[in-house]
């Protein structure tokens, strides 16, 4: 009868859930991430690479081969991988850490975002956008891209580089500046000015959930875990470690932030344990999985139709990113006494805008002020 009941509910469940298609998505994407992946190593270029070339190939823009039934499905998927990675990010990256790059990345970051805002706002009106597009268009391009940087730091065996310290907590410092900028893009949307009010709440909740973060970091969890040394085996530490990530994440949405900044800061927590190590390690295989899927999932975006026809748009605003994110950064590093050749590299890694610049894009759409 227990069984009956079990089949039931799984057949209810199949009826408004395609578990099929989801599996069949997903082998289908990490069979050609495979696929693509050995060539590019074969080749010697970034894995990261094969996996976007990956995602074109199982595209609807891509007439030649099958393509994945559903892109929901994929969706699906690679937000599990944003979250899992930005969690690998803070095991490595403590919260003492944070504190002692603090200065110098809050001025650079801040440097980069007020530059960027300006650069993209005087291009966009040059392109001929409206006020607020060219408003918006600065926002998107104000913010690098911390999962692309992750795993290029990663294949290149560079996160344990100083520069690389200092580039993390500016994207931090970025993610935290992003939800800041949102409050006053909707605020100016809607209103056409800036509510103080608004502005004020924001700034409460990003207080709130620092204090929460150091101290849950400093004297809750190393002492809960220690406590529990005995009982802590890979197999439990994993499933320990995840459900700490995904909890701290979904506390993160409930502050007004995102996903991925709660896992970061859960990660950022455990680094400050003594089991940041083994955490590290027995995480890998689930990062390395999850985060396949979402650089592949990054090229299912690519459409060529899209490129052919604004070509001249997209290479001036490929042109502003490059230069403005080294020049902006390059400089915001010295100002803050960082040596030539550390503020260099650290410049030339933040070439990228990142997911901020969807969330953005998608607030615009959803308030109506932006132009397709």
């Amino acid at each position: 009868m227990i069984l009956n009941l079990i089949l039931a509910n799984a057949a209810a469940a199949s009826e408004t859930f395609n578990v099929e298609g989801l599996i069949r998505d997903l082998a289908f994407i990490l069979i050609l991430g495979a696929v693509t992946t050995l060539l590019f190593k074969w080749l010697k270029q970034p894995v990261v690479l094969g996996y976007i070339v990956a995602g074109f190939l199982a595209s609807p823009h891509f007439e030649y081969l099958p393509s994945v039934s559903t892109e929901e499905n994929i969706e699906f998927w690679a937000q599990i991988g944003i979250v899992v990675l930005l969690f690998s990010l803070g095991l490595e990256f403590s919260f003492k850490k944070l504190v002692n790059a603090g200065g110098s990345a809050v001025v650079t970051a801040l440097f980069i975002v007020c530059g960027m805002m300006g650069a993209g706002f005087a291009v966009g009106h040059i392109l001929g956008f409206s006020h607020i597009n060219s408003l918006f268009l600065g926002g998107m391009l104000s913010m690098s891209s911390t999962t692309i940087i992750i795993k290029a730091f990663t294949d290149l065996n560079l996160r344990h580089r100083k520069f690389a310290s200092l580039v993390f907590a500016v994207l931090i410092v970025e993610d935290l500046f992003a939800v800041l900028m949102m409050v006053i893009l909707s605020s100016i949307a809607i209103n056409n000015s800036v509510e103080g009010g608004e502005m004020l709440y924001s700034v409460s909740k990003l207080a709130f959930f620092l204090i929460i973060w150091f101290l849950v970091g400093v004297f809750v969890l190393p002492s809960l875990l220690n406590s529990q040394r005995r009982f802590l085996n890979s197999e439990t530490l994993l499933i320990v470690a995840m459900g700490l990530c995904l909890g701290m994440a979904v506390f993160s949405v409930a502050c007004g932030f995102s996903l991925a900044l709660g896992a970061f800061v859960m990660g950022s927590i455990l680094a400050g344990t003594s089991f940041a190590e083994r955490i590290e390690r027995v995480t890998l295989p689930v990062k390395d999985l999850f985060g396949s899927v979402f650089f592949i999932s990054v090229g299912m975006m690519v459409n060529p139709h899209i490129i052919v026809q604004y070509w001249a748009p997209i290479l001036v605003l490929s042109a502003v990113v490059i230069v403005g994110m080294i020049f902006f950064g390059t400089t915001g590093m010295l100002l803050t006494g960082q040596s030539l050749r550390v503020a260099i590299e650290s410049g030339f890694s933040l070439t990228q805008i990142g997911e901020f610049a969807f969330i953005i894009a998608s607030l615009g759409m959803s308030l109506g002020v932006l132009d397709p």
